[in-house]
């Protein structure tokens, strides 16, 4: 099964934590859901371990958003990465980078399929523009 080989998602928690020079409790005490920030801390250290050694189940939204918080990254990076590491799902983004799909496997697709999909994306992005247009 293809989902369970990608770590997109603890890859990247591990990489942006060694460029914050930040600990696993540290990076824990940082983890709150800005939507919610009464509830305190999402994640602890040892479940932070366990998704950088990708030993967890997939985190919900607010776990998600509460990870971006900590990172200090947008909540679309990490959830891009937490749907390719535990569901396959991909996001291909139009050229001016203003509309986006998901695409399970989008990169195990031939260059064709990929161009179809990447055509698509300029179109319902361009036709998005015209709508907000005065």
């Amino acid at each position: 099964m293809a989902e369970a080989s990608r770590t997109d998602l603890s890859d990247l928690m591990r990489k942006r934590r060694a460029q914050l020079g930040l600990t696993l409790r540290e990076l824990a005490s940082r983890c709150v859901d800005p939507q919610d920030p009464d509830a305190g801390s999402k994640w602890t250290h040892a479940t932070l371990a366990n998704l950088e050694s990708k030993t967890i189940k997939a985190p919900d939204v607010s776990k998600l958003r509460a990870l971006a918080k900590g990172l200090d990254l947008p909540l679309r990076l990490v959830q891009e990465a937490a749907g390719v590491q535990y569901f396959g799902i991909d996001t291909a983004w139009s050229d001016d980078g203003e509309t986006r799909t998901l695409v399970h496997h989008y990169w195990e697709l031939s260059p064709e399929d990929r161009a179809k999909v990447q055509a698509m994306i300029e179109v319902w992005g361009s036709m998005g523009r015209r709508d907000d247009a005065p």
